[in-house]
């Protein structure tokens, strides 16, 4: 069980990293009760389980190193809005700087893991570390290439830290959720780990469960209600174990049900709406087979995209349903990676429609990067998401942006056109005098 103190630090991650206004908890389904609020995974950026520490309200906020992207106190997401940056700029063709991937690199502990984000010269602590902040920054350096040492290691912390029942917590030592399951399994995809054999030995060497075997776990099967079949919860309710769906849960997992991790690039299209979980009678499994949850889950979305005019909303007890940005973008981005963009693309179009309020006119890293992710999975037009993004961090290397961003680079281009004309006209009237004298000396020309 959660303490108060834990829970009240996951409504002010979940604030901290979403693009919702956050009220004191972001959960759409039951949780523990506790005092002041209740357990419920973070929004937007979506770190998933809710056990960030919180940060003394007297603190000042650290000084911005070198190399980091965005300009907001990075306690919280420091590494989970590099990784998004990271792997959303590699899609882009976009070389960053060195400053900008040594940052990330110098974050890893040595035992592999990663913190949500580490002071520099401060000593890594275990229990800072999260399968979040590793997951994705495994994902960015695989997309960045040249890094398989840093990845090996991190693939290694996350079959270290797994759960014997198969799934991931946020931190080591707590019960596993789906948030971050599903996270850690997009990181074993990306590189190139079969997640069927990733499994952990319980006690005594009790053969441990698979990864896909730990997402099942919170997938919702052919005994709930029909229009439930599909979703993920977050995590089981304590008292008896039962399932409700959790709209950012169902968001986030969907993408690992899907077999997929960012950057999303696949072109694979089913030309067909997604297949909902047939379940014919009473007898059929509780557990969805992993070979069914993809497109069962996928189902489950395009369906709840549709109720809710082509997003997805969030709402804490008591409160009106908001717009949940972060979690209408990991629906999209699980969609395409489904084979479904058709399903995907009016949620991409109130997304862009959306982009100056969630990104904060292209202040807010996270957000920023996570929606030039979906742009670019969607295949839309992504220059300006990728202006912002370069802008909010150290000059890339080299890149599609490095020319935009760079006023010199656009006067150099004008001046070179200049003298190309200038030359051109000096060697048509040289041309032309040669001409001339050749007639005169001899007239039959």
């Amino acid at each position: 069980m959660l303490n108060a103190a834990r829970l009240g630090a996951a409504a002010l991650s979940a604030a901290l990293l979403s693009g919702v206004a956050a009220g004191p908890a972001l959960a759409d389904s039951p949780a523990p009760a506790a005092p002041g609020s209740p357990a419920a995974p973070s929004s937007a950026g979506a770190q998933g389980s809710p056990t960030a520490p919180a940060a003394p309200s007297s603190a000042a906020a650290p000084v911005l190193p070198d190399g980091l992207y965005g300009k907001s106190d990075p306690t919280y997401d420091g590494v989970w809005r590099q990784s998004l940056a990271l792997s959303a700029l590699s899609a882009a063709k976009v070389t960053p700087a060195d400053s900008a991937v040594a940052w990330l690199t110098g974050q890893q502990c040595e035992d592999g893991g990663w913190p949500s984000y580490r002071a520099a010269g401060a000593a890594c602590d275990a229990k800072t570390e999260d399968s979040n902040a590793t997951a994705v920054a495994i994902q960015a350096l695989v997309a960045l290439g040249g890094h398989q040492g840093a990845v090996d290691k991190g693939v290694q912390w996350l079959k270290a830290n797994q759960n014997p029942d198969g799934s991931w917590p946020y931190n080591p030592g707590n019960p596993g959720d789906a948030n971050s399951t599903g996270l850690a399994v997009n990181a074993l995809f990306a590189a190139r780990t079969d997640p069927a054999s990733v499994a952990k030995a319980g006690k005594g060497g009790a053969a441990g469960k698979n990864a896909f075997d730990g997402l099942a776990l919170f997938q919702l099967g052919c005994t709930a209600p029909a229009d439930q079949r599909g979703a993920f919860a977050f995590q089981p309710d304590p008292a008896g174990g039962a399932l409700a769906p959790n709209t950012l849960a169902s968001a986030q997992a969907a993408l690992a049900a899907a077999g997929g991790h960012l950057p999303v690039t696949t072109s694979v299209r089913a030309d067909a709406t997604p297949t909902a979980l047939a379940c014919t009678d009473g007898s059929a499994p509780a557990t969805i087979p992993h070979a069914e949850a993809g497109e069962a889950v996928s189902a489950y979305l395009t369906a709840q995209l549709t109720a809710g005019s082509e997003h997805l909303s969030v709402a804490a007890p008591g409160a009106e349903p908001k717009p949940d940005y972060a979690a209408t973008a990991w629906a999209a981005l699980a969609l395409v990676q489904s084979g479904h963009p058709e399903q995907a693309s009016d949620a991409v179009d109130w997304l862009e429609g959306q982009g100056a309020t969630w990104t904060k006119n292209g202040t807010d890293a996270a957000a920023t990067a996570t929606l030039l992710l979906v742009s670019e999975a969607a295949h839309r037009s992504t220059a300006d998401l990728t202006g912002q993004l370069t802008a909010l961090g150290p000059a890339p290397k080299a890149g599609a942006a490095t020319a935009e961003a760079t006023p010199a680079a656009k006067k150099d281009s004008g001046f070179g056109q200049l003298w190309l004309i200038i030359v051109g006209l000096l060697v048509g009237i040289g041309g032309g005098l040669l001409l001339s004298l050749q007639r005169k000396r001899n007239p039959n020309l």
